[in-house]
């Protein structure tokens, strides 16, 4: 059975049911969210227990004291009441300001998601990292030191190795924000938006829509070494051929040359003016017109693919897209293809990019959040705010079962799956995320998605 994060529900009685509204909630809870945000504000600031120490074993692996209860944090408004205490361990205090940024519009979302669920018994304590993996360890000790149950968090791969080695000495799972994968498992589960899902639904709708033949281009670096062998992979999964790859840094200067190979434009130019000087040669009416057709034209030939993959974001692919039309590659006969990189509306102002194709959670699935932390902080969400919110939303749905039970590994691995702001997702036992993921075209008129996403995981492997 799969469970709506907004509610609690099955996703069957949710449908019938209207989600809580977070402003109405804090309107009419208003005492009780002011107990919380006093709370909060605290926990943010390192309040509470002192600091225990962490012993290491000879193999290296932190070793923490045995829990002291006496030490667990409990505001004066749940005295008497067992609270279940959910840490979230961001990089609040970052050098970088868009790091900052970012941290507050997911604790922001985290606080919209504990008044959604209004459920008196759920503590949430933030933890700053600041953006480091010491940081991370210091958080993650003082939030298990307050009894944290589960630690959602960290959002870098430094800090998340460092704030796991001491969640398995106490056996609390880590529910963390990062794209690493080497990050995952033994207790670490990613609720993050992995390339591999993306490119997989991608490939495989593209070889469905009859297309066979691929080519990419690919950014220097690791996010691109992941996108090159799960694109290859899926791409032979479902039946295509990869016929061409180039490889670029990931700066505008840099882009030409690879795009200019990948288009194989050298071969196409000299094949027209060879085309040309033959016309020219034979000099009768035919020819004559065929010559006129062809002045217009800089290359001759088909490059040989009918689709590129193209996983770049933001500015770059806005410098990068217009490149291939440039040097003939035609988007009216190439579908251009994308990643979850292309999940932001500013990309359909580029003409060049009409008609793309990428895999990404729905957009109608976090339209009522984003409506909601619209009304609530005045600005729209960064994007991968959400994350909090069904990270938060994910542990109060597991809050009810007994302590030691709720978020035990078979808990939080449900093979149904919950249905979140991004759609419908589960964890795998290797702590990897598998998602349920929308096509989504690229129109003059912003994003239409042309295959919905799946509502059940029927039909998917592990």
């Amino acid at each position: 059975m799969i469970y709506d994060l907004s509610s609690g529900l099955p996703l069957d009685s949710f449908r019938q049911h209207t989600a809580p509204q977070a402003l109405r909630k804090f309107m009419n809870g208003a005492r009780r969210a002011l107990l919380a945000l006093f709370v909060l504000a605290l926990a943010a600031c390192g309040g509470g227990a002192p600091l225990a120490p962490v012993v290491f074993t000879p193999s290296g692996a932190p070793k923490l004291p045995p829990a002291n209860q006496s030490q667990w944090i409990a505001p004066e408004h749940m005295r008497g009441a067992e609270p279940v205490r959910i840490a979230l361990l961001l990089p609040f205090s970052a050098p970088n300001p868009q790091v900052r940024a970012l941290a507050q519009a997911m604790l922001n979302a985290a606080q919209i998601a504990l008044f959604d669920q209004d459920n008196a018994a759920l503590l949430l304590i933030p933890k700053d990292t600041l953006g480091t993996a010491d940081g991370a360890a210091r958080a993650a000790r003082q939030a298990l030191d307050q009894g944290a149950e589960i630690i959602l968090g960290p959002l870098f791969a430094p800090s998340v190795k460092a704030a796991a080695a001491l969640a398995r000495a106490r056996k609390v799972p880590v529910i963390a924000f990062s794209t690493d994968r080497t990050v995952a498992g033994q207790g670490v589960y990613l609720l993050s938006f992995q390339p591999e899902s993306e490119l997989d639904a991608i490939a495989r709708f593209a070889t469905q829509r009859g297309l066979s033949r691929f080519a990419s281009l690919i950014p220097y670096g690791a996010y691109g070494n992941r996108v090159d062998a799960a694109f290859d992979a899926s791409i032979t999964r479902y039946g295509g051929v990869l016929v061409q790859k180039e490889y670029y840094a990931r700066e505008a200067a840099s882009m030409f040359d690879p795009v200019k190979r990948l288009a194989q434009y050298a071969r196409r130019k000299s094949s027209i003016e060879l085309e040309k000087q033959k016309l020219r040669e034979i000099d009768d009416d035919a020819s004559r017109a065929a010559l006129q057709r062809l002045e217009a034209s800089d290359t001759w030939s088909e490059v040989g693919y009918e689709a590129v993959l193209l996983p770049e974001e933001g500015n770059l692919l806005r410098s990068l897209a217009p490149l291939l039309p440039y040097y003939d590659v035609d988007p009216r006969t190439v579908k251009f293809l994308g990643t979850g990189l292309w999940d932001n509306p500013e990309i359909a102002r580029e003409p060049s990019l009409l008609g793309g194709w990428f895999a990404a959670p729905a957009p109608q699935a976090r339209q009522a959040f984003t409506a909601n932390y619209q009304d609530a902080f005045g600005k729209p969400p960064s994007r991968i705010a959400s994350l909090a919110y069904d990270a938060v939303m994910l542990a109060a749905t597991l809050a009810d079962a007994p302590r030691g039970l709720r978020f035990s590994p078979n808990a939080i691995t449900d093979p149904n799956g919950y249905f979140g702001v991004d759609g419908l997702f589960r964890f795998l036992p290797d702590g990897r995320t598998q998602r349920g993921l929308a096509i989504i075209e690229i129109t003059k008129k912003g994003f239409k998605v042309i295959e919905p996403a799946p509502t059940s995981f029927e039909g998917f492997g592990f």
